[in-house]
């Protein structure tokens, strides 16, 4: 079973659309005054909800502020799209976030990373879109290429950069997540992450990889304590609460605090 004895952390997504990059610079002051010990990003190009057309920013830049701004806070993408850039210079990229936010210590990145399915990304900036298999098959290259990049880079991370890997998927996703993943995310119901685990656990011992220090994260977004409650029995240590701009709700961040703490005791 994947790790039980970490702390409850809680992670917000500042969803980089309908607001100005100085609403976004104040949320990231905000929450990490507040006590957040994550924040997100998404890496689309586009609005996912509300007016398509609508203000939106790039999500590697936007991190590499972030790493620059934050003093405390581990931080972002939940998560990048593996499509859009060359593997290496992901890693690349990655490991300068790193050292960006480092400041005297260990860095403070997550590698948060997907297959893609927004198609209208791809269509506008002109990636191939292919099928859900076949970017899949891309991640696990690209993820493959990542970690061997980052065993070449000078200098070298300033820590092992964890890996977070969202989905559900049983023969491609959570194989991915069993052979690479410090984190797994997904939207997985309590009464189903025993059998995921389950799986994840197989691909392991066909990967010859342990997973017991494996973290589980799940979403909050319009979920009560009742549900999380359930998510934290069935092992979920990880909270994550997408918000939208151009408010980027503390409120509901106070609220969910509240509860870390408490679970925390």
């Amino acid at each position: 079973m994947p790790l039980l004895d970490t702390p409850v952390r809680l992670g917000l997504q500042l969803q980089p659309q309908h607001a100005t990059y100085s609403d976004i610079r104040d949320a990231v002051v905000r929450f990490e005054d507040m006590g957040v010990d994550i924040l997100f990003n998404w890496d689309h190009f586009y609005p996912l909800y509300g007016e398509p057309d609508g203000a939106h920013f790039e999500s590697w830049t936007m991190l590499a502020a972030w790493a620059e701004q934050t003093e405390r806070v581990e931080f972002g993408a939940l998560v990048n799209c593996n499509s859009y850039r060359n593997p290496d210079l992901q890693a690349d990229m990655a490991r300068t976030i790193d050292h960006i936010s480092a400041k005297g210590g260990e860095g403070r990145f997550i590698f948060g990373t997907g297959s893609g399915w927004f198609q209208r990304d791809y269509d506008e900036y002109g990636y191939e879109f292919g099928t859900a298999g076949s970017r899949l098959n891309d991640l696990a290259d690209g993820l493959a290429r990542v970690t061997t990049r980052w065993g070449k880079l000078n200098p070298a991370p300033t820590r092992r950069i964890p890996i977070l890997i969202g989905g559900a998927g049983e023969q491609k996703t959570l194989r991915l997540v069993a052979r690479h993943a410090d984190i797994w995310h997904s939207f997985v119901a309590p009464e189903d992450i025993a059998h995921k685990v389950g799986v994840i656990e197989k691909w392991a011992e066909a990967e010859g990889r342990d997973v017991s220090n494996l973290v589980i994260s799940n979403e909050l977004k319009d979920r009560d304590e009742e549900y999380a409650d359930a998510l934290f029995a069935a092992g979920v240590r990880t909270f994550t609460l997408g918000l939208n701009g151009p408010d980027y709700d503390p409120e509901i961040a106070r609220r969910w605090l509240r509860w870390r703490d408490a679970k925390n005791g």
